[in-house]
């Protein structure tokens, strides 16, 4: 290109903004690794580039477009999601029509992240790290990777993750590349992990795919780390996140690029919205896609004091269920539930969600407190046993015995 084109090239681009949309996370650390990534995006497209949060963080989308819309005529939104799910189909398009409706600007929306030589570079050298701490060498040991995604109730999505499960073991000298996820779906990693106990490979290398560090991602170590101990003739290790690694820049350019040339293609033929897929029919059409879209943004419209307020697409680590019904509130149900909730928000490893229940049928010998999916009945718990079932069962997994009921 000669130096006339790049100046002409260059000036295309000067009422033109790119808004980088992430999820939004309970943690500043996760929402500053955002911030970051389009701090790197700017200079690297040499335009203006600002961040954005689904829900969970500051600013929403629609205010990030307002400021923007005050300076240019123009925004591309890029997505920070991995994968097409929900979030991408239903809720980033519902806010950016909301946008285009209130706001004089033009908006483009691109595409998820996807799968890209890039991540795939990416995701191959955080398996080298592993493996240099392991002290393992692929080529001349058996070495098994596991790629361990979020997980989500969108096929599409979690198809894409054993697609890239698949790629990052071609050509690649590892024994086997597994996909697992960290909830919602199945294989768990858990029970991923068990399995390649079987085939008794020198070491398991465990890849988090997920951008930001996180309570899921530290989820993946603990398990991995469980899974250290409970196989002593297997080393494994989990690697880092995605993070804020430059090549995800090279991603993140060529979705800008496809977006704003009308170049985007989205997974229609699998997608649950469009098509009858087995076990999800009842998901087709865009009513639906709408309504849970809208009931999603609802749902998270308040950004305020989010560190109470519980991610409600985070599958927790356990579920407690206090009865508050006649007998078991007679007793002081209500005033355990608010301790429980108290003690839990003030722990810094606590994974659970706390929830109001009818009856448990153990009228009698309330209050009833039961822990899912350990299967753990407490009863006659008083509000001053909160700390104790929070610091030993929640944070420890350690049963509280005197205060055990009955065990499912």
């Amino acid at each position: 290109m000669s130096k006339s084109d790049d100046s002409r090239s260059t000036s295309a681009f000067d009422d033109e903004a790119v808004l980088l949309v992430g999820h939004g996370s309970r943690r500043a650390k996760s929402n500053e690794q955002v911030r970051e990534l389009a701090a790197g995006l700017e200079s690297r497209l040499g335009i203006l580039v600002d961040a954005a949060f689904l829900e969970l963080a500051e600013p929403a989308i629609d205010d990030a477009i307002a400021g923007l819309a005050a300076v240019t005529s123009q925004v591309t939104v890029v997505h920070c999601s991995l994968f097409a799910a929900s979030h991408v189909k239903n809720d980033v398009p519902l806010a950016i029509e909301q946008a285009r409706a209130t706001h004089d600007v033009e908006i483009r929306n691109g595409a998820h992240l996807g799968i890209h030589p890039a991540i795939l570079d990416l995701l191959d050298d955080r398996a080298g790290v592993v493996e240099s701490e392991l002290s393992v060498d692929r080529t001349e040991d058996d070495v098994a990777v596991v790629v361990c995604g979020r997980g989500s109730s969108d096929p599409d999505a979690n198809g894409d993750v054993h697609k890239l499960a698949r790629l990052l073991y071609e050509g690649r000298a590892f024994d086997r590349v597994e996909a697992s996820f960290i909830g919602v779906t199945e294989p768990t990693l858990e029970d991923t992990l068990h399995g390649l106990s079987k085939h008794r490979p020198d070491a398991v290398v465990v890849l988090p795919y997920m951008l930001g560090d996180g309570v899921l991602t530290q989820r993946v170590r603990d398990w991995t780390a469980e899974f250290d101990d409970d196989y002593p003739y297997v080393d494994a290790l989990a690697g880092d996140p995605l993070g804020t690694d430059s090549r995800l820049l090279d991603v993140f350019a060529d979705r800008w690029q496809e977006a704003r040339t009308d170049s985007v293609e989205m997974s229609c033929d699998t997608c649950k919205y469009k098509v009858d897929l087995e076990g999800y029919e009842e998901d087709v059409g865009g009513a639906r896609a709408m309504l849970r879209a809208l009931a999603h943004q609802d749902a998270h419209a308040d950004r305020e004091d989010v560190d109470n307020e519980p991610h409600t697409h985070d599958a927790p680590e356990k579920h407690v269920m206090v009865c508050t019904n006649r007998t078991c509130a007679d007793m002081g149900s209500p005033a355990v539930l608010e301790r429980l909730r108290q003690k839990a928000r003030d722990s810094e490893h606590c994974d659970a969600r706390i929830t109001r229940s009818s009856c448990l049928g153990r009228c009698g010998d309330g209050p009833m407190v039961a822990v899912y999916p350990d299967g753990i009945w407490y009863g006659d718990v008083a509000a001053e046993d909160a700390e104790r079932l929070v610091a030993d069962h929640l944070d420890r997994d350690r049963i509280v015995s005197d205060l055990v009921d009955q065990t499912l």
